[in-house]
């Protein structure tokens, strides 16, 4: 099953990355491919939320349970659509300076064949296409900072069967 680990070493606090990350709501205002969202409930620790995706032409809806502990984890879970499974996890550091450290990983797997080997071939670029949405984000939102405007960034992608 592919998978990806990277962390970036951000000029923003983990109070504001948790925070980003956190609200997905937004997440159709620029994450690429996300083209709606709904959050069916939400809590200081869970939510379940509708993700609506979309390329060229296909589009798919995601259910997730998404657990938080406020400004240091965001773990997602695949309830229901088009994946055999899913599972995402956001670790936010502090750095003492004030900025934080951003450690994301994400595992899935599709129900079809098809879609998997298409997945595995593009799956690197989509990933960090993702996670540089999320720091130009940030960015917009917060200000580029000291650390530089998108941050050191470090990578580990695998593509498992």
């Amino acid at each position: 099953m592919p998978a990806h680990r990277e962390t970036r070493e951000l000029p923003h606090s983990a109070a504001q990355m948790y925070a980003l990350v956190a609200d997905v709501a937004q997440y159709q205002e620029f994450l690429p491919w996300v083209v709606g969202t709904r959050i069916k409930n939400d809590s200081e620790t869970e939510m379940l939320a509708d993700l609506l995706v979309g390329f060229k032409g296909l589009r798919e809806q995601f259910t997730s349970r998404v657990r938080k502990v406020r400004n240091q984890s965001i773990d997602v879970d695949y309830l229901d659509g088009p994946l055999k499974q899913l599972h995402n996890e956001w670790r936010f550091r502090p750095r003492e300076d004030g900025g934080c450290y951003v450690d994301f990983y994400v595992e899935f797997t599709f129900k079809n064949r098809v879609f998997q080997s298409l997945a595995g071939q593009m799956f690197s670029k989509a990933l960090h296409k993702m996670t540089g949405a999320f720091v130009d984000r940030a960015n917009e939102i917060y200000g580029s900072g000291t650390a530089g405007s998108s941050g050191s960034s470090s990578s580990n992608a695998t593509n498992a069967a």
